[in-house]
């Protein structure tokens, strides 16, 4: 299974695994799985933390590359087609990197692992809690 981690459950996996479901830890580590972020996730944490919204122990360009790499989360790239599909989805969700997440899971055909309740309104494949 391809997963799309959401920025949430990134963050948990990476700093409070403990706040993962049995489920959502089991297929994350599953080493028959690839887990992957989005560079709209990436972003997302740089602007929280450069506003003041998220506490981390460094910068997130020192911070994060090493998790990702020890954890073996890569990283899926934004593309046109990305855009232009997030950017055509019905107002759901007014958050314009959850949009891109759901844009990412279908056209890669990923299932985003996530507990936002308003992004399963897409009908993306979701890992069920």
């Amino acid at each position: 299974m391809r997963l799309l981690l959401d920025t949430h459950v990134l963050m948990w996996t990476l700093g409070e695994p403990e706040l993962l479901t049995d489920l959502e830890r089991r297929a994350i580590h599953d080493r028959g799985n690839d887990a992957l972020t989005s560079v709209a996730s990436i972003w997302e944490l740089a602007i929280k933390q450069a506003a003041g919204k998220l506490k981390l122990p460094a910068p997130v360009a020192d911070w994060l590359p090493p998790l990702l790499e020890r954890t073996r989360i890569d990283t899926l790239a934004i593309d046109a087609r990305h855009a232009l599909t997030a950017g055509a989805l019905p107002a759901y969700h007014r958050d314009p990197f959850d949009r891109m997440l759901v844009a990412q899971a279908a056209l890669e055909g990923l299932t985003l692992v996530t507990r936002d309740r308003a992004i399963r309104q897409y009908g993306v494949s979701c890992l069920e809690p």
